[in-house]
């Protein structure tokens, strides 16, 4: 027997079909096929690599910490993402925070995400790497870094994962749900640009590419074509978020338009959480 989590989404786009099941089925059991026929050799190079990883992670933390631990965090998160629309979503069977959010700790993984998705700049899935990163390249050298990520598949693969979420990104449309945050803004998002900007620069500085997804082109353009249909959406929803809110979040006409808009940005996204 086997069995699959998938977000619920994309079963549609990979199961809808006969022809695309069976295609996905086929790369499933191929990819499980050789990792189990045709294991890796072991590479003594790996004992230093989760060495230096340990480091990585550890600077890593620190910064995304330091963002979610910062005393106006909370304010800010819920006034620059559209959480307050989502809580009134039905995104599965369990609510989406644990008990009256006083902290992230009590928000549930998909709306936690799924927030970051919906105001564009997908933190979860990059803040803290390129402190991280840069702090590698300072403290073994550009060229060992750039070994890890060519040859250790671990690293290789959670640097081409973080890269198409970077290119999923859109932070001047980030940056127009943040205002919403009013005097928070210009500190908060401060940190969020920086690390955005610091986490591509180095990212493309280790795998040698010019741009994002340069090895992946037809992912490149499949992004570029949704964006043109996804990105008024996601204005339209700031838009609608701001008056939602200055109506008291009683006004049930918006909240439907909200909530449409929403899903459409799921949709052409492609991601939730």
């Amino acid at each position: 027997m086997l069995r699959v989590t998938e977000q619920g989404e994309v079963i549609h786009r990979k199961y809808g079909i006969r022809a695309l099941a069976l295609r996905n089925l086929e790369q499933t059991v191929s990819a499980v096929l050789r990792a189990s026929l045709r294991p890796r050799a072991d590479d003594p190079r790996e004992e230093p690599w989760r060495a230096r990883m340990n480091v990585l992670s550890a600077a890593s933390r620190e910064t995304y910490r330091a963002f979610v631990e910062h005393a106006h965090f909370v304010e800010y998160f819920r006034s620059a993402t559209p959480i307050d629309v989502i809580e009134r979503m039905t995104l599965g069977s369990r609510p989406a925070s644990r008990r009256s959010m006083r902290g992230v700790q009590d928000l549930r993984a998909i709306p936690w995400v799924f927030a970051w998705t919906q105001c564009r700049s997908i933190l979860p899935g990059w803040y803290g790497l390129g402190s991280a990163l840069g702090h590698g390249v300072r403290e073994f050298g550009e060229e060992a870094m750039a070994e890890m990520a060519s040859d250790w598949p671990f690293f290789s693969n959670m640097l081409d994962d973080v890269e198409m979420v970077l290119a999923k990104c859109d932070l001047d449309i980030a940056e127009a749900f943040s205002r919403l945050s009013g005097p928070l803004h210009e500190e908060m998002f401060g940190l969020v640009r920086g690390e955005f900007e610091r986490t591509r620069r180095v990212l493309l500085q280790l795998n040698g590419h010019r741009t994002l997804l340069q090895d992946a082109p037809r992912l490149a353009a499949s992004i570029r074509l949704r964006n043109p249909y996804v990105d008024p959406m996601s204005l339209l929803q700031v838009d609608l978020l701001r008056r939602w809110r200055e109506s008291d979040r009683e006004d049930d006409a918006l909240l439907q338009a909200l909530v449409a808009c929403v899903n459409g940005v799921a949709q052409g996204l492609q991601n939730t959480g």
